[in-house]
């Protein structure tokens, strides 16, 4: 059985400067390349117990493999909730939410929860669990709601909450066409994120190009 000792040890063993210093650019205090850390946690398979106590670590790296040998069924709502107020890396709240919350059944109670968070990067997260739904279970939420939300506030919030309310108009745009030439209208003028460098061959997170292209690319139009 592997224990944190062991992990612990294995994360100290692949630490690299040049991997923490990308790490650092991006928010996360660790060294350890991402290839290799999942390695590490496929080594030591499923395990609650482990998640648990990696998590209790409160190092980031080890908190990273807490959530790949976590499985998300094995945390309450009560404990995501903590968990996620007391996991300030970019790539801790990503894992989080869509390794565990997302595939949970307690996903709705949370994204309820959190939607109004006074905690921003808490709020995103109930952000990123609407725009969940917005794809795959749309019936029930106010969709016209969520668009007034986003062109009131979308270009005052802290950034990681911005990108949330992106992709939410982003994902309104693409699946709900009676609503795509406001979304669209919303991201022109907004203009959140619309000279943010994109890579080549890559899509830009500006609402308008990519709702535009994603649509393109479903409905095999040129």
């Amino acid at each position: 059985m592997t224990t944190v000792a062991d992990v612990r040890q294995e994360l100290d063993a692949l630490e690299d400067p040049k991997a923490r210093a990308v790490n650092e650019r991006h928010g996360d205090d660790h060294g350890v390349n991402l290839t290799k850390l999942r390695a590490v946690a496929k080594s030591a398979g499923a395990d609650p117990e482990l998640a648990r106590q990696l998590w209790e670590t409160q190092d980031t790296a080890a908190r990273l493999v807490a959530l790949l040998v976590a499985k998300p069924k094995d945390f309450t709502a009560d404990e995501y909730d903590a968990m996620i107020r007391s996991a300030r890396a970019p790539k801790i709240l990503d894992w989080l939410v869509n390794y565990l919350v997302k595939k949970s059944k307690v996903a709705e109670e949370l994204r309820v929860r959190w939607f109004d968070d006074a905690d921003p990067d808490v709020a995103a997260a109930g952000w990123a669990l609407t725009s969940e739904r917005i794809i795959k279970k749309p019936d029930g939420l106010d969709l016209p709601g969520l668009l007034d939300r986003i062109e009131a506030e979308m270009v005052s919030a802290p950034e990681r909450l911005q990108w949330a309310m992106n992709d939410a108009l982003a994902q309104i745009g693409i699946f709900h066409p009676d609503l795509r030439p406001r979304a669209l209208a919303i991201g022109e003028r907004l203009e959140v994120l619309k000279d943010y460098p994109t890579a080549p061959g890559c899509t830009s997170p500006f609402a308008p190009i990519w709702i535009t292209e994603i649509v393109r690319r479903r409905e095999g139009t040129s």
